[in-house]
């Protein structure tokens, strides 16, 4: 079995990179994660007992950390502005990634693996500059049945596209007479034509009321949006039935295992899916290290 010591996961969320590490079979002695949503700590701790919570990462100075050999995190990136050749040091999301680089020069760890959305070239080339290594688009949909675009900048040697599966949407649903409890908005729905697998909307269309197919793929799990499908989508899922995604259901298009955001509010366990990792993908990437 391949062997690490520590890791460090940064913005850890609900720690979706321990789970594809437990996947790709790496031994490691400490799982170090800073997080300060508590609703996504209390996931992460439920699922992993010992994972060594550090809190903001913005105090990063005051830990006492041994050396660390894999570094990973997904930084927010709304913040970033351009002007010249800087990002923009005054807005607090941005100095995330800024946190991210400090302590990859801190550590220096053997491996790091950043995430994070595609993004405007210029934003995308400061990044590729700092980390020293040109980021690989991936999508989710070639692991899962969820069209999620992701850039992912790695030292991690040999990094490839992940082989295909095929899934769509409809492999991973429950039978809607299964489910106890779901909002029916059939009666209100108005049919389009449409190249994509859009097939209706609601009222005038608006991101969280448009209505897809599930022979294809799901829309991008979203951890903020509005509509009746706020966060998930609509799906014509049964003869006369269109219903967002249930949160088992978004924990499979993340790859986790069912129930794994078990125990809080279902508005919270569809944020944090939403700002997940795409557990195959990671796994994928993690699966190189030597």
């Amino acid at each position: 079995m391949r062997k690490i010591r520590n890791v460090l996961s940064l913005f850890d969320g609900i720690s979706c990179g321990r789970v594809a590490l437990e996947r790709v079979g790496l031994e490691y002695q400490n799982y170090y994660a800073s997080e300060i949503d508590k609703y996504a700590i209390q996931i992460a701790q439920n699922n992993f007992p010992n994972t060594i919570q550090l809190g903001d990462v913005k105090k990063w100075r005051d830990w006492d950390l041994p050396p660390i050999d894999l570094l990973m995190g997904g930084s927010p990136c709304q913040g970033f502005t351009f002007t010249g050749k800087q990002l923009n040091f005054d807005d607090p999301r941005s100095k995330l990634f800024f946190e991210f680089v400090d302590i990859l020069n801190h550590y220096k760890p053997k491996y790091f693996l950043l995430e994070n959305v595609i993004m405007k070239q210029e934003y995308q080339d400061i990044i590729s500059d700092y980390l020293g290594v040109q980021p690989i688009k991936i999508n989710s949909a070639l692991v899962s049945a969820q069209n999620r675009n992701r850039l992912y900048w790695t030292n991690i040697p040999d990094i490839s596209q992940p082989l295909d599966k095929e899934i769509i949407l409809k492999d991973v649903l429950e039978d809607d007479e299964s489910i106890e409890s779901f909002v029916n908005y059939y009666d209100i729905m108005k049919p389009v034509k449409s190249k994509s697998n859009r097939v209706g909307i609601l009222g005038n269309g608006g991101q969280g009321n448009r209505i897809y197919d599930t022979n294809k793929k799901s829309v991008t799990l979203m951890a903020e949006s509005g509509g009746k499908g706020s966060k998930t989508g609509l799906y014509l899922t049964g003869q006369k039935i269109v219903r967002k995604l249930m949160p088992n259901e978004c924990e499979r298009l993340q790859n986790l295992p069912d129930n794994y955001t078990e125990g809080v509010s279902n508005n919270q366990r569809y944020k944090m899916l939403g700002n997940g990792w795409t557990v195959d993908v990671i796994r994928h990437i993690l699966s190189n290290i030597l």
